[in-house]
């Protein structure tokens, strides 16, 4: 049932009353005096540029451009304490950022130059009921620790492919997995949150308590609050049957329909799912088709991988492992690269996605005097099985995609060094993909789905969500938020429509 103002009033009123006062964007006064109440409040938690700190924390950030120069980090332990950090920002104004793993590369949804930046870092809560096989998360957590709890249970759960993602974003966008064929997004696991709103109040959103605030927890990005506490479902999981697989360029057009193939075949009988890329380096020329594929079976090489097994790789290694020693292996380390996504759905046209990679390899030679460029085609599977789980279990999620047909996501992943090449880099990727979603539109290839986890910060996720559910959202951010706390003092990163 939609919240409404006047079942939560109760609620906005136990907390800090100046949240629902405030109706400014902001002052820089407002910045200085919250960095100066914190401070005064939490004194061995609060960094500025002159503390021994302050550069590491500024710099924890997969993406380089997302660095930037707050005024001053906040660094809570507790919800109580992050509770508190709320009422003092809405009382002076203040904008303010709030980081969990800081992998998101949209600059300014999760840090800030001259605003308060608030590092959940600290809030490491991993606590595991075997009996429910759920585990409690906090925000500060990255996947590699969430599945090192798990293991020792026997249990594993749907979150991120890659071990330095943090949990808050993941969760709170959708989330990719290998099994989200079987088991939905990481979104659709999660049974119960813990928010602090904009005035500080705590509650816990789950399937009865604040069921509309629940609802939009799943895909509906930091519009609602912040997130202290998770609970995940989790799942019996034992060895899981993994394979790596390189290729050469000539094995291109059969890779492309392999994947193509295990994209049409995908149903949630066995979690199965990979992470597909091609790797072309603009100045030698080279082309590397690549496999990180993962499959809920005690059989090597993975049977639902037979179509790539079957290529003539360069690398190929299929083996046994257990949870955590897969995920340690795969890392996205922090400050490599400047870092843009653009991407787009589609149905699973093999033809058509070769043309794609070559328009796209033609396109990178265009840029290959750009200083750092590290370009990469990445394909991510979207089958029909995964969005039936939030259609069929009574909740749903913001996204609302139907369940009929298995679509791909085609991206690109560009890396680069300096800052002088951003717009270049970001106009080129943008004008490709456009004109690519340009042609599927007119051969009725197209969907209009765009995840927010790899699309560009120019891209709109929320146009291409279920009719309805956007409007739907922005009543219950509008309740829960009234004074639009998340709109105007934290605006960075996917945010409703006004």
């Amino acid at each position: 049932m939609l919240p409404t103002l006047a079942l939560i009033t109760p609620f906005l009123a136990s907390g800090c009353a100046a949240a629902l006062a405030r109706r400014s964007n902001g002052t820089s006064a407002g910045v200085a005096g919250a960095c100066t109440a914190l401070a005064a409040q939490f004194p061995d938690q609060v960094l500025t540029a002159s503390s021994a700190n302050y550069t590491s924390e500024t710099t924890d950030y997969w993406d380089v451009r997302s660095d930037a120069n707050p005024s001053c980090i906040f660094l809570p332990s507790t919800a109580d304490e992050v509770a508190t950090a709320m009422c003092l920002l809405v009382s002076n104004d203040a904008e303010f950022a709030v980081r969990g793993g800081g992998h998101m590369n949209y600059p300014g949804s999760n840090n800030i130059d001259n605003g308060v930046l608030v590092a959940l870092e600290n809030l490491m809560q991993l606590d595991v009921d075997n009996a429910t096989k759920t585990i409690d998360v906090g925000p500060g957590t990255r996947w590699v620790d969430v599945y090192d709890a798990l293991a020792p249970y026997g249990l594993y759960c749907i979150g991120g492919r890659m071990k330095t993602i943090g949990v808050p974003g993941l969760t709170l966008i959708g989330g990719w997995h290998y099994f989200n064929n079987k088991y939905g997004y990481a979104m659709d696991t999660v049974v119960e949150y813990d928010v602090v709103l904009a005035n500080g109040t705590h509650v816990t959103a789950n399937a009865t308590s604040h069921p509309g605030l629940f609802w939009a927890l799943k895909g509906g990005a930091g519009n609602f609050g912040i997130v202290t506490r998770f609970r995940l479902q989790a799942f019996e999981q034992g060895l899981l049957s993994t394979t790596i697989q390189t290729y050469g360029e000539e094995q291109v057009p059969s890779y492309i329909k392999a994947v193509c193939d295990f994209v049409e075949s995908t149903t949630a009988e066995v979690g199965a799912g990979a992470v597909f890329s091609i790797q072309y380096n603009a100045t030698t020329k080279v082309v590397e088709p690549s496999l990180l594929g993962v499959e809920q079976s005690d059989i090597s090489p993975p049977p639902r991988f037979s179509n790539f097994t079957a290529l003539n790789s360069t690398v190929s290694i299929s083996q046994l492992m257990n949870t955590t020693a897969w995920h340690n292996q795969l890392e996205t380390p922090n400050q490599m690269f400047r870092v843009q996504f653009s991407h787009r759905t589609m149905k699973p046209d093999a033809d058509q996605i070769i043309k794609y990679f070559q328009m796209w390899t033609s396109a990178v030679d265009e840029i290959a005097d750009v200083a750092g460029l590290y370009p990469t085609f990445v394909l991510n599977a979207a089958p029909a099985s995964a969005a039936h789980v939030a259609q069929s279990n009574g909740i749903g999620n913001v996204w609302g995609l139907e369940d009929k047909e298995n679509w791909l996501i085609f991206q690109f992943s560009t890396g680069w060094a300096d800052a002088a090449d951003d717009v270049r880099v970001t106009s080129w990727s943008q004008r490709l993909i456009t004109q690519m979603h340009t042609i599927n539109q007119k051969k009725g290839l197209a969907s209009e789905f765009v995840y927010m986890g790899d699309a560009g910060e120019w891209q709109d996720p929320w146009a291409g969500m279920a009719p309805g559910n956007v409007e739907k959202a922005k009543k219950i951010r509008n309740a829960y938020d009234p004074t639009g706390v998340f709109r105007f003092l934290n605006y960075g990163g996917f945010k409703l429509p006004y």
